[in-house]
């Protein structure tokens, strides 16, 4: 039979086109039972991912500081340096932590099981002087290095190393016991389906996924209240709130792809999560090359949709925000002071604003901005736009409106970590158009939320600033907002951040 890309299959375009029921983006509230459940998970984990990567570098550096302590005890800390020893120290240390790589010795599997992965990683090690040896002899440089240094460094090293990996199993299965490494997944859709799938993922040794229940919107007579000892939550529409508030990881979608409009219906619903989406496949009738499948432990699943920005991305943004924001803080602070001088001179009140608005996750964050009307006719809900010639607006604050001054304190915001320098600007909680609110005009609006708000962003250095007075205004930030998660990287970011000062030069739509 043809195979079936699945990258494609379900692109996000074709959910949020998809001509199919979605109430998604209106969860209802939470039963009893399930707000409880919820509230147990609201603690922040650590992402395995991050936790094999900050191994990575550990045990490079620890086999990189016992080569170079093995080789200052054989010729003497002061003594003449050959910089060819440090230089192979440092490039085996490298080659050794790429090949435990490949060789998935820094799987969670692997990580929880060294005794049973001795053979593996000594077999990595010897390979690495293996290479180095072969590589001295091509060069016709082996008689220049040490055997007796090498050696030694080979079984202190792999002490050292093997020493680290009984440690951290230890720490790992610590963790997972009370919760502070895993996946937490919710199964989307009961029945015998969901049973199967449940019973397959518990047999796999050493998981790391925490199944915290199943959301179904079929009644108890289809899906039963109870599944492999796991309670049915509630509906899809409920999930929506539960999934922010427990912090899932995962969401598992336990139909079969053959029932591909009912997959669309639950995927317009929930992508608008900031989660991994996954379709088991374990008992799929359609076969898929092996590439095209994920695992948790053997059993398959098809990724429908990615959590954006994650991981290590999330530490290169994060890192990318502290720099820039501390940058700007300190080229723009004598802007701020003649700013807050301003304020105080032209009109009674705060020289700050402070607004809540909808951040990362849906979360309410409060946002900073220099006050810009009169006190007694600020909006802090911005139910009601502000418009041009607007008298609540003071003369100082037209000038800073026009000219973004007035965000500039966001910039603290953005060291503080509840904004992004770049990302979809964040709205008022109440902002209204015709008396809707954003998420009623714009369908699949909270989808915005799966990464930080920013200060700036890609709508933004398009045109899509100032008053959203029209439907059609707030459905173009929302596309624009929805490309750049979607195309994220560190270079957009810099694109965005280094053409926001020119595009902020057109001031047509800021009053």
């Amino acid at each position: 039979m043809n195979e079936i890309d699945p990258a494609h299959r379900f692109s996000s375009e074709a959910v949020r086109q998809f001509d199919g029921p979605a109430d998604g983006d209106k969860p209802g509230g939470m039963n009893d039972v399930a707000r409880q459940v919820a509230s147990q998970y609201r603690r922040d984990t650590m992402s395995p991912i991050m936790v094999s990567g900050v191994l990575r570098m550990v045990e490079f550096a620890v086999l990189l500081v016992s080569g170079l302590c093995v080789y200052f005890y054989y010729v003497g800390f002061f003594n003449y340096l050959a910089w060819q020893y440090p230089l192979t120290i440092a490039a085996a240390s490298f080659l050794a932590v790429v090949l435990l790589d490949v060789t998935d010795c820094y799987q969670v599997v692997a990580l929880m099981r060294p005794i049973a992965n001795f053979g593996r990683i000594l077999l990595v090690w010897a390979g690495t002087f293996a290479m180095m040896a072969l590589t001295a002899f091509t060069m016709k440089m082996s008689q220049d290095f040490s055997r007796l240094l090498f050696g030694t460094w080979f079984v202190v090293a792999f002490v050292c190393l093997f020493g680290l990996r009984l440690v951290m199993s230890k720490l790992i299965r610590r963790w997972a016991r009370d919760g502070s490494m895993e996946r937490r997944a919710v199964i989307v859709g009961g029945g015998k389906a969901a049973e199967v799938l449940i019973r397959s993922v518990e047999k796999q040794p050493y998981n790391d996924i925490r199944i915290c229940g199943i959301f179904d919107d079929r009644n108890d007579k289809r899906s039963p209240a109870l599944v492999a000892g796991y309670p049915k939550l509630g509906t899809i529409s409920e999930l929506i709130e539960f999934a922010r508030i427990a912090r899932i990881d995962m969401l598992i979608v336990s139909l079969p792809l053959t029932a591909e409009s009912r997959v669309l219906q639950l995927l317009k619903k929930l992508w608008v999560l900031p989660v991994d989406i996954r379709l088991s496949a374990h008992s799929n009738a359609l076969q898929f090359r092996p590439r095209a499948y994920s695992y948790i432990g053997s059993v398959p699943m098809l990724d429908i949709f990615d959590k954006p920005i994650n991981d290590w991305d999330s530490v290169a943004k994060r890192a990318f925000d502290i720099i820039f924001s501390l940058v700007g803080i300190v080229v723009f602070l004598p802007v701020m002071l003649g700013t807050a001088i301003a304020i105080k001179l032209d009109s009674k009140g705060p020289v700050l604003f402070k607004q809540k608005r909808h951040g990362f996750n849906n979360e309410v964050i409060e946002v900073y901005k220099f006050r810009s009307m009169y006190t007694d006719r600020s909006d802090p809900t911005a139910k009601q736009t502000v418009t041009k010639n607007d008298p609540r607006v003071t003369r100082v604050g037209r000038f800073i409106r026009k000219t973004s001054i007035d965000e500039l304190p966001q910039f603290f915001n953005s060291l503080l970590g509840s904004l992004s320098l770049i990302g979809p600007r964040p709205h008022a909680i109440a902002a209204q158009s015709h008396n809707l609110l954003y998420n009623e005009v714009v369908d699949g609006y909270f989808a915005r939320h799966k990464v930080k708000p920013g200060v700036t962003g890609w709508a933004q250095i398009n045109g899509w600033r100032g008053e959203m007075d029209t439907n059609e205004k707030i459905r173009m930030r929302t596309e624009y907002d929805l490309y750049y998660i979607e195309n994220w990287s560190l270079l957009f970011d810099l694109r965005i951040l280094f053409l926001t000062p020119i595009r902020l030069l057109n001031t047509e739509n800021a009053y």
